[in-house]
């Protein structure tokens, strides 16, 4: 066998593999192929809104839910705490705890003050964060709007464990203040965020705290089925089921 037959032989081997590798890539993707599927039936705000803050993002539910929430959220903003306490528990217990949705919190401080809560609460760590949250939110008139916010957020650090050097040592933390920071300013500049709390679900944006009675809604028509079952609702007697409109 000459040199160049087997140069020859050589450089067809390496390509099939090279195209047996690509096949199985679009086959199967990084993640199984799943990944790339999902992908591909989002919405593209929805993928963009599915990519996470520098240090990852802070989450509850399964994140294989039907439907995705995301709010951005200021701890200083009163709105953001009427929220958390009048629609929040029952959002939770009805659709995240049951599989339904997928819920994210997105940082978005109007302040220095509301930076230095967030700051607190994921210095905290992952399994407290919301804790820290719900804790910072129902008590935001003993620290957001006082005379020493800082004082008074210190020492609600004290109540949930930290010591003096921890919490200052956590307001120096630049990677989580870089985190918040970027988190914010992507939420202004990719999707527009403008108030406190503001929804995006399943890339539908809603702004304002919504109570429960409306926010329900909200949630449900994006349940998978929601809209067979409002199409085979029969119109009450006497009245004539609309024509779908035609684009």
């Amino acid at each position: 066998m000459n040199q160049n037959r087997v140069i020859a032989i050589a450089v067809a081997a390496v390509l099939a593999v090279l195209v047996l590798g690509y096949v199985g890539y679009r086959a199967f993707g990084p993640n199984g192929g799943q990944t790339a599927d999902a992908d591909a039936n989002l919405s593209k705000i929805e993928q963009e809104l599915a990519v996470p803050g520098p240090e990852g993002d802070m989450s509850l539910g399964d994140p294989k839910a039907p439907v995705k929430v995301y709010e951005y959220a200021s701890l200083t903003c009163s709105h953001c705490a009427e929220f958390n306490k009048g629609t929040f528990p029952s959002f939770k217990k009805d659709y995240i705890d049951t599989g339904k949705v997928y819920y994210t919190l997105r940082d978005f401080p109007f302040d220095p003050i509301a930076t230095a809560a967030y700051m607190l609460a994921h210095c905290a760590g992952p399994d407290r964060y919301f804790d820290f949250v719900d804790v910072l939110f129902s008590t935001q008139a003993q620290w957001a709007f006082v005379e020493t916010p800082m004082e008074a957020l210190k020492n609600i650090g004290k109540q949930g464990g930290f010591s003096e050097e921890a919490f200052d040592a956590c307001m120096k933390n630049e990677k989580n203040f870089e985190h918040i920071k970027s988190v914010a300013e992507r939420g202004a500049g990719t999707f527009g965020v403008r108030s406190t709390p503001t929804f995006f679900i399943n890339g539908e944006k809603i702004e304002g705290a919504i109570p429960y009675s409306d926010f329900e809604p909200m949630l449900k028509k994006h349940l998978p089925g929601a809209e067979a079952s409002d199409s085979d609702t029969p119109a009450p007697a006497g009245e004539i089921t609309p024509a779908t409109p035609q684009e």
